[in-house]
């Protein structure tokens, strides 16, 4: 890469979706801004934005390289703080990717970051896809299951979820207690064959598949079909208010979570910042 600023000028143009907008933030005059842009994408043989009325919208070539420049970016900043020999503001976009079902958990913790750092802009990805710290797709992470393995990322036990099976007030007054046996009952389960929390292991060996009467890859879903009374279906303990607990919590249903963040970036005053924040809460 000859030019550095026709890297950050696409970086700008990703993060604010306009020639203006990224102007703004450089300080530059909207045809320096195309001007880069074109210059860019000359050099490198493939369009990196589509041009439309309302701005300018990132391929996934463009996706990519803004990709590669906020971790730059991110880097640059943490080595300036180092330099000055002080701490960088805690200040930009900060990237947290974790599980869906996980969201509502971790949104009064960023309410209160955010309001503590309102020059912060958050963003939270959630999905089954798995967002890579290494390129720059993501800041922190918050992952369930075994500890992440990754060379260069650093792992943090976080929250421990005590699971337990549950059913709606409705399920019990339209099919009985299933305290009282769960022969026959139904039951809300994954889509998938194997995978996801010991907790649907148990499912998969211990309920007739015909007793699984609703199936979905989402957690979300998941949720609010035994919120519904479609089924049984499993909870974390804190989240299961207003929901009759059939079978109590076992040790080898508990989930463990982790924090992880990537190792060139794990000083830095923002991840730093949220981390602590998360871990606060946590405790």
């Amino acid at each position: 890469m000859e030019n550095w600023d026709e890297l950050r000028t696409a970086y700008e143009v990703v993060r604010h979706g306009t020639v203006s907008g990224a102007a703004g933030a450089l300080g530059v005059h909207h045809a320096t801004v195309i001007r880069h842009v074109d210059a860019l994408e000359a050099r490198l043989g493939v369009k990196l934005f589509q041009r439309h009325a309302r701005g300018y919208a990132p391929t996934e070539a463009g996706e990519e390289l803004a990709r590669v420049a906020r971790a730059s970016d991110d880097q640059f900043s943490q080595l300036a703080a180092r330099l000055a020999g002080g701490s960088a503001e805690v200040t930009g976009d900060l990237v947290i990717t974790t599980l869906a079902a996980f969201a509502p958990r971790l949104l009064p913790v960023l309410a209160r970051f955010q309001a503590d750092h309102p020059g912060v802009i958050l963003h939270l990805r959630t999905g089954r896809r798995l967002f890579r710290l290494e390129y720059g797709e993501a800041h922190v992470a918050i992952r369930a299951g075994r500890a992440p393995e990754e060379p260069d990322n650093v792992v943090q036990p976080f929250e421990k979820l005590d699971m337990a099976l549950y059913a709606a007030p409705s399920y019990i007054a339209r099919r009985g207690d299933p305290r009282d046996g769960l022969a026959g009952h139904d039951f809300v389960g994954p889509e998938e064959p194997r995978g996801g929390p010991a907790a649907f292991d148990w499912l998969r060996a211990e309920v007739p598949p015909e007793r699984m009467v609703f199936r979905s890859n989402d957690e979300l879903a998941h949720d609010a079909a035994v919120r519904a009374g479609i089924g049984l279906g499993f909870f974390a303990v804190d989240e299961a208010d207003g929901l009759v607990e059939i079978l109590r919590p076992r040790p080898e249903w508990q989930v463990a979570t982790w924090l992880v963040t990537h190792v060139d970036l794990h000083r830095s005053a923002k991840v730093q910042a949220i981390t602590r924040y998360l871990k606060d809460a946590c405790a």
